[in-house]
């Protein structure tokens, strides 16, 4: 896991390693590892200026010094060089931007000095993913992307506030302890930001929103949003169809292009095959010493569906060398598809579609076939993510991919929530008086639907009544219906078919498909922090903007646990979608063009058109249905003794969010084939896996404090509190 951490102190004192032998000294001291050490957070637990504690500093484990006094910044993990850029335009203004950016030298010297000035939108209109830190004076200023993929943390901390990339490293720096209340949240409303509100898991450590940047003024906090917001009052203007979707196109190219034109990376030589062993032959040895590195280049899913595809493409195409890092052009792309032989059936027309794709001459087709050993469920072992996600289940079987794939890969997470249309948009379109966009898209749900013709003609009554009643509907009055369904217990299981699921997204706020798993104090709680939320207006007033920004804010805070849970050593995963830049042209699209079937593959097929691919394989952008509902209840099965086993004495039933007997019974009904929301299920079992393994961790992100291991949740799983009356 990499990550940047910061800190900001109201004495300039503060925040290095100057103080030394206790005389308020600035010149560097060791490492009791015995390296010099340029910078880090003086210890909350000193007692007094002339106790000898009062010298020790608190630095990151494995940290890298990328400016020091008076308010230090670290890079932490194995970043790339390319991946850390700083630049500074005099001792007190300062710019480090991390990750993969797409600007020039000029570029941020520009925006270091429009920054200066308070102008941060500068800083989010560059191609690719970044962080970007810029410090003028004592003023720091932290800037979190568009879709929430590259998050940033904050917590007070000694006077000053610390802030990082990554929750886990500020709630080992105060010894958080667990906020159930939020875990609690993440399972009843995973979709509704108004539940999940700034914070974390960890008690006291906040997350800022996306499109928002942290304001840090010797240790004085402020969260400021750098994009505009639409007005409820006024339609939006009109936008052109055309216009839009070449800013999409120009969009997508750049992020592509800014991978493509990185510096290449040749993974860590493996370790050397000693050769014969007794009773192991060479793939038991290679599995021994770990899974093979990632061949160097850049590679990119194949699945057959439109996203992958479209990347791939792309990245084939453009000018460059995707290939190795010894030669110097021509060479193909690596395109991965994994096929599933545990479930052979469904998935026919999308492995047609990417063999055809693979025909290009500039891509290189391999196939990663696996049968029981990859379903979901199957390998419940992995490391510790800094936040819990749903993709904790399925990470030994995307591991497998990935292993595959190449050192820079594109995977083509986040299209469906960037260039989609949330179903809430509707209610938009009636709002703005555009009736007759609806006809499209309701049709389309009308011919979805299962059953007979004659209920199939009551799908456009009932779609139109449901966005009609969303769109008269106040947020209050939304929050406050979605908080009583909640403390009744009223919460429905997981749409069977498109149109419940249509209906079901026409709300404020629904719950989601683990709900009907948590006890009534549990639903609750949850219920209280909507009604609070009613009272504090969302950046958006208009439910199918903020309905839209909130699913994909979901999406991006799962993707990266995603990154996290299926990590291969030396390799980057890269989901352009997720860009800022992306993301930004995207909103631009008319809702008009949203809404209709289709919308996104269109979308795509222009931008594949405009870079000269106009060939694609019949069936191309065809909406498929995921996850695989056939491999999971397999895998289920599968892991049935291993998963009751873990629910016998769940730590979610120590902290009173489930009853064990309940879950055990659904996984038992799961099994053996039932309807049950799978979903739900996976939400459960990932977030007690994720709870046992960080409970289990014995490390911790800090070196050099006075405590001798200060690490998060130090006490376990705090007492559920008395029933709520």
């Amino acid at each position: 896991m990499r990550w940047l951490v910061g800190w900001s102190s109201i004495a300039a004192s503060f925040g290095t390693a100057g103080r030394v032998g206790g005389q308020g000294g600035s010149g560097p001291r060791d490492h009791p590892s015995g390296g010099p050490v340029s910078g880090g957070l003086a210890d909350a637990d000193t007692a007094h200026p002339d106790d000898p504690a009062a010298e020790r500093t608190v630095v990151p484990v494995g940290a890298q010094l990328l400016w020091g006094d008076p308010d230090p910044l670290w890079a932490v993990g194995d970043w790339r060089p390319d991946e850390i850029r700083t630049l500074a335009a005099d001792p007190f203004t300062r710019l480090a931007v991390l990750g993969c950016c797409g600007a020039t030298d000029a570029e941020l010297r520009s925006a270091l000095l429009a920054a200066r000035g308070g102008a941060l939108r500068h800083l989010t209109q560059w191609s690719g993913s970044y962080t970007a830190v810029v410090q003028t004076g004592r003023r720091i200023t932290v800037v979190g992307d568009l879709a929430g993929a590259r998050p940033v943390f904050y917590t007070p901390w000694a006077g000053g506030t610390a802030y990082a990339t990554a929750a886990l490293p500020l709630a080992d720096l105060i010894e958080a302890q667990l906020d159930i209340g939020h875990l609690a949240a993440l399972l009843a409303c995973p979709d509704s930001p108004e539940a999940l509100g700034d914070g974390t898991p960890y008690v006291g450590v906040r997350r800022i929103p996306p499109g928002h940047a942290l304001i840090l003024r010797e240790g004085s906090r402020e969260i400021t949003g750098y994009e505009p917001v639409a007005s409820l009052a006024v339609a939006a203007p009109t936008a052109d169809p055309e216009r839009a979707v070449e800013g999409v196109r120009e969009a997508l190219v750049d992020a592509v292009r800014a991978r493509l034109t990185a510096p290449r990376h040749a993974p860590d030589t493996p370790p050397h095959d000693p050769g014969p062993v007794p009773g192991m032959g060479p793939a038991d040895r290679r599995a021994a010493r770990g899974a093979p590195a990632p061949v160097p280049g850049v590679g990119a899913d194949l699945s057959g569906g439109s996203a992958s595809a479209t990347l791939a493409l792309l990245a084939a195409g453009l000018p460059g060398a995707p290939g190795t890092v010894m030669k110097q052009s021509g060479e193909r792309l690596l395109a991965v598809t994994f096929n599933d032989l545990a479930t052979p059936q469904g998935r026919e027309a999308e492995l047609e579609r990417a063999r055809a794709i693979a025909a290009n001459p500039r891509l290189h087709h391999v196939v990663v076939a696996a049968a029981a050993e990859a379903l979901p469920y199957a390998d419940l072992d992995g490391p510790l993510t800094d936040e819990p996600g749903p993709s904790l289940v399925t990470a030994a079987r995307e591991r497998r991919r990935l292993a595959a794939g190449s050192a820079d890969h594109f995977v083509g997470h986040g299209a469906r929530q960037v260039l989609d249309a949330h179903p809430a948009r509707l209610a938009d379109l009636l709002m703005d008086r555009r009736r007759r966009h609806l006809l499209r898209p309701v049709a389309a749900l009308a011919r979805s639907a299962p059953g007979d013709s004659a209920l199939s003609l009551l799908v456009p009554f009932s779609v139109y009544a449901a966005a009609r009643r969303l769109a008269r509907t106040p947020y209050r009055a939304g929050m406050e219906a979605a908080a009583a369904r909640l403390r009744e217990g009223a919460v429905a299981g997981g749409a069977s078919n498109p149109v419940d699921a249509s209906l079901a997204a026409l709300t404020w706020s629904r719950p989601g498909p683990a709900a009907g798993w948590l006890t009534g104090e549990a639903l609750a709680e949850v219920s209280i922090r909507l009604a609070t939320a009613a009272g504090r207006p969302p950046l958006s007033l208009r439910p199918g903007e903020a309905r839209a920004r909130a699913a994909l804010t979901r999406h991006a805070a799962d993707h990266r646990v995603f990154e996290q849970a299926v990590e291969v050593r030396s390799q980057r995963l890269h989901a352009p979608f997720l860009d800022s830049q992306v993301v930004r042209a995207a909103r631009a699209l008319p809702e008009s063009l949203r809404v209709q079937p289709g919308a996104r593959a269109a979308i795509l097929r222009t931008v594949l058109s405009s870079a000269g691919v106009r060939e694609l394989p019949p069936g191309w952008g065809a909406p498929t249905r995921t996850p695989n509902e056939t491999a999971t209840r397999l895998g289920l099965g599968a892991a049935l003794p291993s998963l009751l086993s873990l629910f016998a004495t769940p730590l979610l039933a120590d902290a009173g969010l489930i009853e064990a007997r309940v879950v055990q019974q659904a996984l038992l009904d799961a099994a053996e084939g039932r309807p049950v929301p799978l979903d739900g299920l996976a939400e459960l079992v990932s977030m007690e896996l994720w709870l046992g393994r960080l409970l289990s961790r014995r490390g911790t992100c800090w070196t050099g404090t006075s405590t001798p291991r200060r690490r998060a949740v130090p006490e376990g799983v705090p007492t559920p509190r008395p029933a709520l009356s």
